[in-house]
C-alpha cells in the first residue's frame, strides 16, 4: 500500500477502505461524533486556552491534595486511592510495610501482581510469591496470581477509575492514565508508606498538553505516536513536567491505544500521562462490566497548559526507536535494510487485545521467516482467552509464533535473551544496553504492525511494504471477564519466608560531618538498569546483601570492591555522574543498594524525578552541579569532605561547599530539597522517619 505525501492512507485502498468503514461504524453506534474527513473542527483543537478554567491535573488532584499548594515546583502531599506492586520490587516494599508495624492497608486498595520473576529455576522466585501471597492475606491486599497477567494491562482492565489517584511501585504505572486516572510509579518504600495512609509526596508538575488531531491512517499505530513524542521530547529534561493529551483525535484511540501511549511517557521522564475520560473510556468499562465506575472527567475549555505541543496523527509513518535509547527514533522507511535473529510482541505497552488481533490479522495464512525466532507474550489471561475463543490464537500459532506466559518476560530481561551479537526487534518499551540479558545485542523497538512485517521478511520492514490490507479489529462488547486468579484476603495466613529473603537494610543517620571518596564517575543518561542490571539475577531482589553485588556490574565492575575498601577505611562512598542520572525503571534497589554499600551522596548534574525520591528515601543526599567544570574537575578515587553537613541539612541550606581534598578545590552543589526530605535525609531515611508521619 502506497501512502499520499500528506502522510493520510489511499481512499482507494484495501486499508483505507476498511479504516474509513471501520470509523462510520463508530459514527452509526454513537462513540463517535463525526467523522475526521469531513469535520471543520478537526483542526482546531490546536492550542490550548490559559484562562480560569481547571486541566485534569488540577482537578484530580484538587480533589486529593493535603498539604502544599499547587504551584508548579512546590511540593505537595495528596491521599492515594491505588496501590499496586509486583514481585521483583514488591517484596521489599512488604518487608518495609512489615517494619512500620500497621496492622493493615488503609488504601481503598491495593493488589499485589506477579508478572515479573515468572521463571521457576530455583526456589528464589517460588519462595518470594509464596511470601507475597501470605503478606497479602493478613494485611488486606489482592493477589494477582501468576499467570493473570502484566500488572498494568489488569489494571487497566480490572481496577483503574477516572478521578482516582493510583501509586505504583512501577515506572509505566502511568499506564493506567488511560482511563483518566492520576498515576504514577514510585519507589517500593513510598508505596509501603502509601499502603499504610501515608500522603504521597510530589513536585507539583507544570503541564503539557500534546493535541492529537486527525486520525492515524495507513499503517502507523499508537506505538508510533509515543515514538513521535520521544523524538520530540527526548528522555532527558523533562523532570517537573507532566503531559494531558487531547485533540480531535481522542474519539478515534481506543483504550488500548492510550495506554500504549501514556505507558511509554515513562521513556521521557515526566512525572505522569493522562487522557481525559470520555465516551471512549465509558465503551471499555462497560464491556469490563464496570460501567457504574465510569465518571465523564475532561478539562475545562479555558484550561491553563505551560506548553502545548500538536501532532497530527494523519502525518505519522510506523517508526523504530534504534539501541541504545528510546529517543533514538527514525521513521522504518528510513532505517535501511537490518537483518533481525529475533521478534518478540509483548510487554505492558503493545499486549492488548487491539494488538493481538491486529496481529493475527497480518499472520493468518501466512509463516514467520525461517531465520527468525518469534514470541509472543500475550498481556493478560483475559487477552489469551478472547483470542484464543475466536481462533486469533490458532493463527499465531499457525504462523510459527512460540506463545509465551502472560508476563513481563523478555521485557526486563527474564527469558527469551538474543543470542550474542543479536539483533532483536520488540514491542517493548526500553532498549538500553543489557535490557535483553545479552549485553552485546542490539534492540530496536517497534509497533506490533512492524514487528509482524518484520517477522515475516526477516528484517526490519515497513508494513506498509507487504501490500496486505489493515486487519479490521472490533473491540468486543464483552470482554471474557474472570477474576478467579485474583486472590482475596482473608487475615488469617502466617507469613511464610524463604531463605532469600531478609530483613530490609536500614542507614544511620547523617554523621555530623562527612568524609567520602568518590567510587565511580559516569556520564549522562545513566539508567537504573545500568545501576542495578536484571536478567538472571533478578531473582535476588529480595535478597539486598547478594543482589548488592551487581551494582554497576557493567559499568564499572570495581565499584563494589571500592565501596567496600572505603567502609573499611570508615569513609563513605560518593557517585559522580552527568545529565538525567537515574532516568528509566522506578526499581530502588538503584538507590537501596548502593546505600548497603556505604553510599551516602551522589552528585550530578540532574537528577530523575522517581531516583531522585528513592535516594531522599535511603538517606543518600542528591547533590546537584552548578558547574560543569566542576564535574570535570572531579575523578575516580578523590577523596571528598562535606564539613557540618546534618547542620546544613538542619538549617535548610540550599547549597553545600564539597571539598575536593585530593584536588585542593571546593564545589558549590545544589541541595533542592524541602524540609520534609532534608528531615529524612538527615534520619538515614524514611523508615527511620515514618512513624513521625503515620500514626500505628
Amino acid at each position: 500500500m502506497e501512502r499520499k505525501k500528506n502522510g493520510s492512507a489511499d481512499k482507494g485502498s484495501d486499508s483505507g477502505i476498511q479504516r474509513r468503514t471501520f470509523l462510520k461504524g463508530l459514527l452509526a453506534a454513537g462513540v463517535i461524533s463525526a467523522l475526521p474527513w469531513k469535520s471543520s473542527a478537526a483542526e482546531k483543537d490546536n492550542s490550548a486556552q490559559n484562562g480560569k478554567g481547571k486541566n485534569l491535573y488540577q482537578k484530580i488532584i484538587g480533589s486529593h491534595l493535603k498539604t502544599g499548594e499547587m504551584v508548579p515546583g512546590s511540593e505537595i502531599g495528596i491521599t492515594v486511592d491505588h496501590t499496586l506492586t509486583h514481585d521483583l520490587l514488591g517484596v521489599m516494599s512488604y518487608l518495609q510495610f512489615e517494619a512500620m508495624g500497621i496492622p493493615s492497608v488503609r488504601t481503598k486498595l491495593s493488589v499485589s501482581y506477579v508478572d515479573h520473576n515468572l521463571l521457576q529455576d530455583g526456589f528464589e522466585n517460588p519462595d518470594d510469591h509464596r511470601y507475597l501471597e501470605s503478606v497479602a492475606d493478613k494485611y488486606g491486599i489482592l493477589y494477582s496470581k501468576a499467570g493473570n497477567g502484566i500488572c498494568h494491562q489488569v489494571h487497566v482492565d480490572r481496577f483503574a477509575r477516572p478521578g482516582w489517584v493510583l501509586v505504583g511501585g512501577d515506572s509505566h504505572t502511568p499506564s493506567s492514565g488511560s482511563v483518566g486516572m492520576l498515576s504514577m510509579g514510585a519507589g517500593g518504600l513510598d508505596i509501603a508508606a502509601a499502603m499504610g495512609g501515608g500522603l504521597f509526596y510530589m513536585t507539583y508538575p507544570k503541564v503539557m498538553r500534546i493535541n492529537l488531531n486527525g486520525t492515524l491512517s495507513g499503517w502507523a499505530s499508537a506505538k508510533d505516536v509515543i515514538l513521535e513524542v520521544l523524538r520530540q521530547l527526548s528522555t532527558k529534561g523533562n523532570v517537573g513536567w507532566a503531559i494531558e493529551y487531547g485533540g480531535t483525535g481522542l474519539p478515534y484511540l481506543t483504550v488500548p491505544e492510550r495506554l500504549s501511549i501514556a505507558n511509554m511517557g515513562a521513556e521521557a521522564g515526566v512525572t505522569t500521562s493522562i487522557f481525559p475520560s470520555d465516551d471512549v473510556v465509558r465503551q471499555f468499562l462497560k464491556a469490563q462490566e464496570r460501567e457504574d465506575q465510569w465518571v465523564e472527567l475532561k478539562p475545562d475549555a479555558d484550561a491553563p497548559y505551560d506548553r502545548v505541543i500538536n501532532i497530527n496523527l494523519s502525518a505519522l509513518e510506523p517508526a523504530v526507536a534504534f539501541p541504545h535509547s528510546p529517543d533514538n527514533v527514525k521513521n522504518v522507511t528510513q532505517a535501511g535494510e537490518i537483518k533481525v535473529d529475533q521478534v518478540l510482541i509483548g510487554s505492558c505497552t503493545n499486549s492488548s487485545y487491539r494488538d493481538l488481533m491486529v496481529v493475527a490479522g497480518m499472520l493468518k495464512g501466512r509463516k514467520i521467516h525461517p531465520s527468525v525466532s518469534f514470541g509472543i507474550a500475550p498481556g493478560s489471561r483475559q487477552v489469551l482467552t478472547a483470542i484464543a475463543s475466536n481462533g486469533a490464537l490458532a493463527d499465531l500459532v499457525n504462523a510459527g509464533a512460540r506463545i509465551l506466559e502472560s508476563g513481563c518476560s523478555f521485557c526486563n530481561g527474564s527469558g527469551q535473551a538474543p543470542q550474542s551479537g543479536g539483533i532483536t526487534v520488540r514491542t517493548s518499551n526500553r532498549n538500553f544496553t543489557g535490557r535483553t540479558a545479552t549485553l552485546d545485542s542490539k534492540s530496536y523497538l517497534v509497533s506490533p504492525e512492524t514487528a509482524v512485517a518484520t517477522a515475516l521478511t526477516g528484517k526490519l520492514t515497513d508494513p506498509g511494504k507487504l501490500g496486505l490490507a489493515f486487519p479490521k479489529v472490533q473491540m468486543p462488547d464483552k470482554f471474557p471477564v474472570d477474576d478467579s486468579m485474583i486472590i482475596k484476603p482473608t487475615g488469617k495466613a502466617k507469613i511464610v519466608r524463604g531463605p532469600n529473603i531478609g530483613a530490609p537494610p536500614i542507614n544511620t543517620p547523617m554523621p555530623s560531618s562527612l568524609k567520602a571518596k568518590v567510587a565511580v564517575k559516569v556520564g549522562d543518561k545513566i539508567t537504573t538498569d545500568h545501576i542495578t542490571p536484571g536478567g538472571s539475577i533478578n531473582k535476588y531482589r529480595s535478597n539486598i546483601p547478594k543482589y548488592a553485588e551487581y551494582v554497576f556490574r557493567d559499568v564499572s565492575p570495581k565499584f563494589v570492591e571500592l565501596c567496600k575498601a572505603n567502609k573499611k577505611e570508615g569513609v563513605a562512598s560518593v557517585i559522580v555522574a552527568g545529565l538525567s542520572y537515574g532516568q528509566g525503571s522506578s526499581r530502588e534497589h538503584a538507590a537501596l543498594c548502593p546505600m548497603y554499600l556505604g553510599v551516602r551522596a551522589v552528585m550530578a548534574h540532574t537528577i530523575e524525578r522517581i531516583h531522585m525520591a528513592n535516594l531522599i528515601n535511603f538517606g543518600i543526599v542528591p547533590l546537584q552541579f552548578t558547574k560543569t567544570s566542576d564535574y570535570e574537575n572531579i575523578e575516580e578515587g578523590d577523596e571528598l569532605a562535606i564539613d557540618n553537613i546534618a547542620g546544613m541539612l538542619e538549617k535548610g541550606a540550599k547549597t553545600l561547599a564539597v571539598r575536593n581534598i585530593s584536588k585542593g578545590t571546593v564545589y558549590s552543589l545544589k541541595l533542592d530539597l524541602t524540609e520534609r526530605q532534608r528531615n529524612i535525609v538527615r534520619r538515614g531515611g524514611l523508615l527511620n522517619y515514618i512513624k513521625e508521619t503515620i500514626k500505628v
